[in-house]
């Protein structure tokens, strides 16, 4: 008994300490290519609970697959979410981060009803820029290796992925409502994926290692389930005689 004790005891001191998942994310993206960096995104996973990561499972599939015929919903709550991590970030220097993480959260949440159309096009533009920065840091590790400064110079690819996916947004309405919730549905629901097979210890060393192999992976592993979202929203939405943007 004092055996099985003991190594209990011993299992629970080689867990990583839980951390919010404000904390969590802020730390993750906290560089615009995050998904690049696998050492610093694993850390950060590791030490999200498991019932978070089950949820970002669940909301991320339901946005991926989803999110263009609830797109107001999804709209006002990633506006809500971007205010609130941004808040809880800036909030921490002063002591007072659940306040502002708050304020801000519910400011950008309510701005969102008047100026939807704008709001959809703001969230478009992060999202090319998202895009763009993470794209530009894989493909150039995957290329020139990490060691080249150009790698470093993923800002290039966040400013083209900014402009090109943020005036998308005033010619394509449907083409870039699609677009951010597919790829916000993407990249929530793996990380919740991630996060949920790094809590079991038969899993976490191999997972962490096939991960960090290389930065293109991560990348690669939210792409492949964007671009099936993409396809099978695009999709039911042409079988829908409603345009969201009239409604």
């Amino acid at each position: 008994m004092l055996t099985l004790l003991a190594q209990y005891g011993t299992l629970k001191a080689q867990e990583p300490a839980r951390s919010n998942v404000f904390e969590v994310f802020t730390t993750i993206f906290r560089h615009g290519d995050a998904l690049a960096k696998p050492d610093q995104l694993i850390e950060a996973l590791q030490s999200m609970s498991i019932v978070w990561s089950v949820i970002l499972l669940v909301v991320g599939l339901l946005c991926l697959f989803n999110g263009y015929r609830y797109y107001r919903l999804v709209t006002v709550l990633l506006a809500l979410l971007i205010g609130a991590f941004v808040g809880y970030a800036l909030g921490k220097q002063i002591g007072a981060q659940w306040i502002v993480a708050g304020c801000m959260g519910v400011l950008m949440a309510t701005i969102c009803f008047p100026m939807m159309k704008y709001a959809v096009a703001a969230l478009g533009g992060i999202t090319g820029a998202y895009v763009g920065a993470n794209a530009w840091s894989a493909i150039s590790q995957l290329t020139i290796g990490s060691e080249n400064p150009i790698t470093g110079h993923y800002w290039v690819g966040a400013i083209v992925g900014l402009v090109l996916f943020g005036m998308l947004a005033f010619v394509l309405f449907k083409l870039s409502v699609i677009f951010f919730t597919t790829v916000s549905g993407s990249t929530i629901s793996v990380l919740g994926c991630i996060a949920l097979l790094l809590q079991f210890p038969l899993f976490r060393d191999h997972v962490a290692l096939s991960l960090k192999a290389h930065a293109v992976i991560i990348p690669l592993l939210v792409l492949v389930p964007a671009a099936i979202g993409l396809i099978i929203q695009e999709t039911n939405s042409g079988n829908s005689e409603k345009d969201p943007k009239a409604a």
